[in-house]
Formats: C-alpha cells, sequence, structure tokens
C-alpha cells in the first residue's frame, strides 16, 4: 500500500519528535547521577545541551523533510492540512501529545518562515482541547502524619530516590520536624488527616535537589519544598523546608535555569504544578521543566485570548526609552514586548546580529533567579486596532524594518517576550526608606549572583534592571551582557601631579575591556542619597580586587552556590560559603 506524502510528512515529524524526546530523556535523566558525583560543571553543560536540543532536532528534521519531499509537496498548504489530520491520529493516545504537536508547528514554521498561521494547517489550538483524558499514573507518594511530623520529612527524605545516603538522616528529620510544628496553620497541625505528599520525581537544578508537594489537612494545604544538598567529600543533607506560596513560586521563577526532572505526562505534571502555584501561567511552568518551546505555544495561546478580550490596547512600556529595544506592553497581560530598533544610539557600537546572539546567550546560561527568561517570536500579527495610536505610531518609526502595516493588521517581524515588572528607576521614586534599604540590597546581590554565574551585565544602569512582585531585583537589557572572565578590572592609577586629576580627558589608558569599579557610583546614583547607602551595603563592589577574585574562581573551575531562598531560611546558614537568594 502506497502512503499519501502527508501521512509520511506526518510520520516523517513525528520520528523526528521521537529522537528529540528520547535524547530529552537521556539527559534528564542522567541529572540524578550528577547529583550523586556533584559534576556541577557537567551539569551545566548538560542544561545547555538540552537546551539547544530542540533547536538541533527541528533543524534535522527540516533537512529530512526536504530531502524526501519536492518543494511542491512541502509548501503546499494542502499538504499540511492533511498532514495535521495523520499527525493528530497518531499522536492522539501519546502522553506527551501537546509537546509532539508544539514540534509539528516548529516544522510548518520552519518551511513557511512563520507565515500561514492558521489553525487549518498547523496546532494554534491544541487537538485534545475538548477531549483530554487522564493517564492513570500516579504522580505522588504520600504519607500520613498522625502527628509525627519527624517520621514524616525522615519519610520524604529516605524514600526519594538518591543514590547517596544523608549524611545525618535523624538530625534532618528533628530539623525539618521543628520546623513544621513551628510554622504551620493550626488547622493542618492538629488534623486528624493531615498528610505529606510528594512528586515522585526529583527537580534537580545546579548543586540542589528539590521534593515537591504539599502538606494537606483540615480542610487546607500548603506547598512544600525540601531543598537538599550534596557537599562534595561527604553526605546528603536537607538545607531548610520552604511552606510559603511566595517561596515555591520563586524556586520555579522565570528567572532561573530549567529544572531537570523526569516527567511522565507533561500535562498531568503542570497541573499538579498549577495547584501549588495558581498564579503562574502554565506556559511559564512547562517551561521550568524544560519544556520551553511549548512554554512558548501555551504564551502564546494565552496571549491570544486576553487580545480577543480587547480589554486594552498594547502601549509603549512606562520608564526610560532604550537605546537599542523599542518596549511595549498589553498592562493587562504582565508581558513586555521588545522590539530592536533599526539605528541605535551612537555610542552603542553592535549590530543587530550581535544584539541576537546576547540574547541567545542568556537563553543557554544558567540566570541564577537575576535574568529573565525570554521567548522569541517571528512574523507577529495584531490587528492595528489593538494598538495605541501614539504606540504603533513610534514603533513603525524606530522600526520599520520589523515593524510595518498590511491592511487592517501589524505585522511584527521579530520581537523578544518577557515577563513585565517595574523598572528599579521608577520603584525608587515610589517606595519608602525601608523598601529603598531592602531593593538596593538586593540590586547589589543581584549583579554578585550574576558575577558569580561568569555574567557580568555591561550596563548596570538602574533602568535596566526590573522589580518583580515578590520585590526581587532581575537584570532584563542584554545588549552590553558578557562574560565576567572577558573583562579586565583595574584600579584608577594615581595621577602623577594635581592637574592630571583636574583634566577632562583621564591620565591614564583606557582599553575596549576595561572596567574601573571605582567609578561605579556616580555612574549608577545621580542622587548622592541613594550612592552612599548603596556603597555602605556593597562596598567590594567598588573594589576590582574583589571582581578579579571572582574571575578566578570561575577560571579554577568553581562553580559557585545560587540558591533561590534567604541565607537566613537555611538550616545550615552558618556552615555554607554559597551566594543565596
Amino acid at each position: 500500500m502506497k502512503l499519501s506524502p502527508a501521512y509520511r510528512l506526518a510520520a516523517t515529524i513525528l520520528h523526528g519528535f521521537d529522537e528529540y524526546r528520547s535524547r530529552f530523556k537521556a539527559i534528564t535523566a542522567d541529572a540524578s547521577r550528577r547529583f550523586r558525583d556533584a559534576a556541577w560543571r557537567e551539569a551545566q553543560q548538560a542544561s545547555a545541551e538540552r537546551i539547544n536540543l530542540y533547536e538541533q532536532k527541528v533543524n534535522e528534521t527540516l533537512e529530512r523533510l526536504e530531502t524526501t519531499f519536492s518543494e511542491e509537496e512541502l509548501t503546499h498548504c494542502e499538504c499540511w492540512r492533511e498532514a495535521k489530520q495523520h499527525y493528530a491520529e497518531l499522536i492522539s493516545q501519546r502522553l506527551d501529545y501537546e509537546l509532539a504537536e508544539t514540534y509539528f508547528n516548529s516544522l510548518f514554521c520552519s518551511v513557511f518562515h512563520h507565515r500561514h498561521i492558521r489553525n487549518d494547517w498547523m496546532f494554534v489550538y491544541s487537538s485534545r482541547d475538548t477531549a483530554a483524558h487522564r493517564s492513570g499514573i500516579e504522580l505522588c507518594r504520600r504519607f500520613a502524619v498522625h502527628g509525627d511530623w519527624n517520621a514524616a520529612v525522615r519519610w520524604a527524605l529516605a524514600e526519594a530516590p538518591f543514590e547517596t545516603p544523608f549524611d545525618d538522616l535523624e538530625h534532618d528529620a528533628g530539623q525539618g520536624g521543628d520546623f513544621l510544628r513551628g510554622h504551620l496553620p493550626a488547622a493542618i497541625l492538629d488534623a486528624a488527616d493531615a498528610e505529606v505528599e510528594l512528586l515522585k520525581s526529583v527537580f534537580y537544578r545546579n548543586k540542589g535537589a528539590y521534593l515537591v508537594g504539599r502538606i494537606r489537612g483540615g480542610g487546607t494545604q500548603v506547598p512544600l519544598v525540601l531543598p537538599v544538598l550534596h557537599d562534595e567529600g561527604a553526605g546528603l543533607h536537607l538545607d531548610t523546608v520552604l511552606i510559603e506560596s511566595d517561596e515555591v513560586s520563586i524556586i520555579f521563577s522565570f528567572t532561573r535555569a530549567y529544572f531537570q526532572v523526569e516527567v511522565a505526562v507533561p500535562g498531568e505534571f503542570v497541573n499538579y504544578l498549577r495547584e501549588l502555584m495558581p498564579d503562574k501561567p502554565a506556559g511559564e511552568l512547562y517551561a521550568a521543566i524544560g519544556f520551553f518551546k511549548h512554554g512558548k505555544t501555551e504564551f502564546f495561546r494565552a496571549l491570544n485570548q486576553q487580545v480577543a478580550k480587547r480589554e486594552d490596547r498594547f502601549i509603549i512600556a512606562p520608564g526610560v526609552r532604550g537605546m537599542v529595544m523599542a518596549v511595549f506592553v498589553l498592562p493587562s497581560f504582565r508581558t513586555v514586548f521588545k522590539i530592536i530598533k533599526d539605528r541605535f544610539d551612537p555610542t552603542k557600537e553592535m549590530s543587530r546580529e550581535d544584539v541576537r546572539e546576547k540574547y541567545r546567550l542568556v537563553k543557554r546560561h544558567d540566570r541564577v533567579g537575576r535574568m529573565a527568561d525570554t521567548q522569541e517570536f517571528s512574523h507577529f500579527i495584531a490587528r492595528q486596532d489593538h494598538f495605541d495610536p501614539a504606540c504603533l505610531e513610534e514603533l513603525l518609526r524606530v522600526a520599520p524594518s520589523t515593524v510595518y502595516l498590511r491592511g487592517d493588521k501589524v505585522i511584527i517581524e521579530h520581537c523578544y517576550t518577557e515577563r513585565m515588572m517595574t523598572p528599579l528607576n521608577l520603584y525608587l521614586e515610589q517606595c519608602d526608606a525601608a523598601e529603598t534599604h531592602a531593593v538596593l540590597k538586593d540590586y547589589g546581590n543581584a549583579i554578585k549572583q550574576l558575577a558569580a554565574a561568569n555574567i557580568f551585565p555591561g550596563d548596570m544602569l538602574l533602568k535596566n534592571f526590573g522589580v518583580t512582585r515578590h520585590g526581587r531585583v532581575i537584570f532584563y537589557d542584554y545588549d552590553e551582557i558578557c562574560y565576567l572572565t572577558e573583562c579586565n578590572f583595574r584600579h584608577i592609577p594615581e595621577p602623577m601631579y594635581p592637574e592630571q586629576e583636574l583634566a577632562d580627558e583621564p591620565w591614564y589608558s583606557v582599553g575596549p575591556n576595561d572596567i574601573f569599579p571605582e567609578e561605579f557610583g556616580p555612574f549608577l546614583f545621580a542622587d548622592v542619597r541613594l550612592r552612599k547607602l548603596f556603597y555602605e551595603l556593597h562596598p567590594e563592589l567598588f573594589d576590582a580586587d574583589y571582581w578579579k577574585g571572582l574571575q578566578q574562581a570561575i577560571r579554577d573551575g568553581r562553580v559557585i552556590d545560587v540558591y533561590p531562598y534567604r541565607n537566613k531560611q537555611r538550616f545550615a546558614a552558618s556552615e555554607g560559603n554559597g551566594l543565596v537568594y
């Protein structure tokens, strides 16, 4: 029986998807071994490999299509219509069907260069929106507490699938039990039906392993995360216990590297996480567990639904206008859209491709909770009346090669999206003294933690950082970002005579990668009051030797700890030397 071109097209794409999933699962499954061996450098490499894997496999599948099918077959939309129907049937019983749909979409967009986006030919909407079914696979393990919280923590740790024993399980169980007795709501503590429920899969990221679930009882529940660390040359230990919704949300933040976690049924896994974090969009949670391309699909669908409500229109983002990017927002959607301008400020000596490479660097790199994840879109289309006229006028003016009109449609050939935050400079104009102190402390911590991850922001101005709803400071302007080890940190030489110090030009040579931390104060803060406070909070940032020390640690191969919770929350904070939230 001769198969139709459309069926063969569908089968070829699904074969490529199976290759992608097989390698994705292999990289993920090896996370437990990397944690056992404290192979932290290897863990970073595996994270980058898994991110690059999607594009690599899409390109391989595209090459296979181009050599197997004629150009007429491959570019005929009716062929894709039929292929979509066959593909939907082929994946109808799969547990990862939504990821398979996104893979099909990626191939369609690669062939048609992100044009002809219609549900007739690709999965603009899921094939199972009205036909979802439960897999029957049990995601969780459970323990009835019966008032013994030490036993509950002991069970949680001892029954986890770690390949390394705990240094002192009883000690950890005691600390965890004491914490729960002191912090859980009375309704749960006093409940006869109190139960600890944990996902069977362990979430691995950087130097941490996380047990994730919830505690239920008395008709209420709280989320539960147990971070476990492996000290090199020793066993495992419980680092802290997290039960606040905001704390758990930060663990899964859009500013962090994707977890390595084995997921049997992605949709059900994400639905469970949404029960713990109802404010998290589904797209962010898919991305958090490594399925960032499907996270983009979920984002696109949610955006279309929000735009259709017509509650508001796209406007230029508040704050200082960028020299490289034009930024606009749909206020009700908590997202910013960034477009590379056609012309940059004369001080910005870079090309459009340079900027795109900076964003690719951030995508591949460990974001350590201090850089916003981005999604990249091509050929984005919206109706003209969805834009505020002033917004549309500015976009057409600053980026005419990227933004143009076609009838009543606005075509945006390329843009990035990020989670919306309050620009740090605007935040400081509105906050009180206590908030000022807290946010400046976190601003300095953000710079330090980026440096620990071998990232130098380049342009550290306040306007290039944002403040999240949790009050955390995040870097989001990447056009001057570089690796810390590429910088040459220098002390300002002493002038040989007083006139040199008064001259308009520096009396010392300045190379292209030279950075003088002593100059940071006036550069970052026009307000002397803020400058003085920041210096009191982070004096080391103004010392070239501090930066050189970080560079040497990175060159020596040290992976510096950056944990997503506060140092004061750690049970053994005094013993650690890592950088924390």
